[in-house]
């Protein structure tokens, strides 16, 4: 496992994702903040506690688990965990936060998921990482920071609070 982004580097990455997010909010909208478990949560959380102290915003959690297209092909039974999201999605600006985008697929388990709370004036994402490799048409409006990877690589976020240590990790292919 090598480091690709130092713990700094992180923080760099939220502050440039929180600025860009925090340009682009619409005065007008009700304004969620939903983060995909378990990391894209943790980083929800982060962006959260930084716009509170200048406007309003609803902040939930969304488990995307039953929702992906590849539960059927992965072992063991799936850990489900609940989504927490007690406020209404009808005609809020939403923000879906995620910590990488990779394929795409993901994404788009959380947008099924989040349409059964609502139908939300739009949706924008925010990613922490944007590693290319995407496999649906699907793009982030704010990303923290780009890396290019090859295809068998993966990248591993850990956040303090969820691994007690910060930072990116590229995973090598195996073989």
């Amino acid at each position: 496992m090598k480091q690709l982004l130092t713990a700094e580097q992180v923080e760099k990455a939220i502050n440039r994702l929180y600025k860009a997010v925090a340009a682009q909010l619409p005065p007008e909208a009700p304004v969620a903040i939903v983060g995909v478990r378990t990391r894209g949560e943790t980083l929800a959380a982060r962006l959260v506690e930084r716009l509170r102290k200048t406007r309003e915003v609803s902040h939930g959690i969304l488990d995307i688990t039953f929702y992906r297209d590849d539960l059927s092909r992965r072992r063991g039974a799936p850990l489900v965990r609940a989504t927490e999201i007690d406020f209404d999605l009808d005609d809020a600006y939403v923000l879906l936060v995620d910590d990488v985008l990779q394929t795409g697929r993901s994404v788009r388990a959380a947008l099924d998921a989040l349409h059964d709370f609502g139908r939300a004036r739009v949706i924008r994402l925010a990613v922490l990482i944007d590693r290319g490799g995407r496999e649906l048409p699907i793009a982030a409006d704010f990303v923290g920071h780009r890396l290019l990877v090859g295809s068998g690589e993966r990248i591993q976020v850990k956040l303090k609070e969820n691994d007690g240590e910060e930072g990116v990790f590229l995973i090598p292919a195996k073989g």
